[in-house]
């Protein structure tokens, strides 16, 4: 076996049967909840804000899911539509929740917050999440959101504590749209629980910023004209959505639970600072167990770090991409061996189809199946995208079966274009990550012992000698080596025959 790294690559855009421009995708907005015709502010160029993860503890799948979710929106932009895409995903690396944890543990919060960011990145590169154009931390954009609490404050929208604590609140009495995004009623409201009731004007006014307290470190808190404090959660995302994407962008999303309070108060604050912000808002459903939404208060978590170590990466990735982002993922016992067989058929064909090939990577510029174009430009219809990468992994492995080799390696590339959109390519490189010149010497070790003993069985066979060659071939299949005997010679690949299909 040659072991080869190929770049794919076929002219032209994905189109739709019967149509001669490009395909249209249409996303379901949050704010409008409805499907829109996506159309960039800034034509071949999107702009999209996620809310990353608070660094409080090392993530579960439930916390990715968000991720998984986002990159196949990035990767169907790019590939799919040919968009030059700057995504920021930010961390916010210092919140109440840090403090405490970091108070209990007896660790500086910079040193916890940094390593569970880590941790994040670490799980994300695990899962196949292309990393984000920029990923900015809230402590590095204290001056930005000084700038947007300023601007409030001097349009009536914002206050400072009148105790002199150094906190600030935004006024939601002052902005009549506040509620916008969810649709609700002010008066039909919660108190806002992420700062202390203190010197608020009403219960529902949210923190801009939290003067700091005598519990606190003092490394926790920065100055300010108003005293010194720190960020409150929904300001830093309004300011670092404003410095790497503009005062308008086109998408920003994250987890449905972020709605509200998070997003809306987003919504508010960056609006009555004359900001138009978000174009359209893109909003993913949960992982839950037993009903109930993934969370680490339920003890039902399952952290990256331990689940790939009994699944591998690629099959949690499946499992995290193959329902649609707004559905809810129920996990249960079996779902990853579901994913793993899923994967299993797809890259047992893969091998099958191209004996030669240990990594390939398509280039971009694919002209994808209708059907798959189809359901990726209908919401990002993965299910429906996922059906038709097995349709075909079903057509190359009868090609196989009818002794159809050249046109196997086609529809494989179909599948390899298809699969690399959803991030479950098998043979993208980040899954052979550990892959090194051993383990390829390896490889064309195992090649060199497989081809003579299929040498050693054509030469019994031509020697009338079928029990040796039945016992040879016996010897193969123990091994787990399939031999298939084609007109143009003997192929081996590893696996049940016809890659589980």
């Amino acid at each position: 076996m040659t072991i080869v790294q190929e770049v794919i690559s076929s002219p032209g855009r994905p189109t739709r049967a019967g149509t001669l421009g490009p395909v249209s995708l249409r996303l379901f907005d949050s704010a409008t909840r409805e499907l829109r015709d996506f159309v960039p502010l800034q034509p071949g160029r999107v702009g999209i804000y996620i809310c990353g993860l608070t660094t409080q503890a090392p993530p579960h799948i439930g916390h990715v899911r968000f991720a998984v979710a986002f990159d196949v929106l990035r990767r169907w932009l790019e590939r799919g539509h040919g968009y030059h895409v700057t995504l920021i995903r930010n961390v916010t690396d210092i919140d109440d929740k840090i403090l405490a944890k970091s108070a209990e543990a007896g660790e500086d919060w910079f040193a916890l917050s940094y390593r569970n960011e880590r941790a994040t990145s670490e799980a994300l590169d695990l899962l196949g999440v292309l990393p984000p154009t920029y990923e900015p931390r809230a402590t590095g954009h204290v001056p930005e959101m000084v700038e947007i609490m300023d601007t409030l404050i001097e349009k009536g929208h914002a206050y400072p504590a009148p105790d002199g604590s150094g906190d600030v609140y935004f006024d939601v009495r002052s902005w009549p749209a506040y509620g916008e995004l969810t649709r609700q009623r002010i008066d039909d409201m919660a108190a806002a629980e992420d700062a202390d009731p203190r010197g608020k004007r009403d219960p529902r006014d949210f923190a801009l910023w939290k003067g700091t307290k005598p519990t606190e470190p003092s490394s926790a808190s920065w100055p300010t004209p108003y005293g010194r404090g720190r960020p409150g959660w929904h300001l830093e995302c309004s300011a670092m959505a404003r410095k790497y994407l503009g005062d308008a962008f086109d998408i920003h999303g994250g987890g449905v639970d972020l709605r509200f309070p998070h997003h809306e108060n987003e919504v508010a604050q960056s609006h009555a600072a004359g900001l138009d912000f978000a174009n359209v808002w893109l909003h993913n459903a949960w992982v839950t167990t037993g009903g109930e939404k993934m969370s680490k208060s339920l003890g039902n978590s399952l952290l990256v770090e331990e689940v790939t170590k009994v699944a591998r990466p690629l099959a949690v990735r499946y499992y995290l991409t193959a329902a649609h982002y707004r559905s809810m993922i129920e996990y249960h016992e079996g779902s990853l061996t579901e994913a793993e067989a899923a994967v299993d058929r797809i890259e047992g064909f893969l091998r099958r189809a191209l004996p030669k090939v240990v990594t390939l990577v398509p280039t971009g510029e694919e002209e994808f199946p209708a059907d798959f174009a189809d359901a990726m430009d209908d919401d990002l219809g993965v299910s429906e995208a996922l059906a038709v990468v097995h349709d075909y992994v079903r057509r190359g492995n009868t090609l196989l079966a009818e002794d159809e080799p050249e046109e196997a390696a086609l529809v494989a590339r179909q599948v390899i274009a298809m699969t690399e959109v959803l991030g479950v390519n098998p043979l993208a490189p980040n899954w052979h990550a550990d892959d090194d010149s051993g383990e390829a010497a390896a490889t064309t070790a195992l090649d060199a012992l497989v081809q003579s003993q299929i040498a050693a069985r054509a030469t019994a066979r031509a020697a009338r000698d079928f029990a040796t060659a039945d016992a040879i071939r016996d010897s193969l299949i123990a091994a787990g080596v399939h031999v298939e005997d084609t007109s143009s010679g003997p192929r081996w690949s590893l696996g049940k025959p016809g890659g589980g299909n």
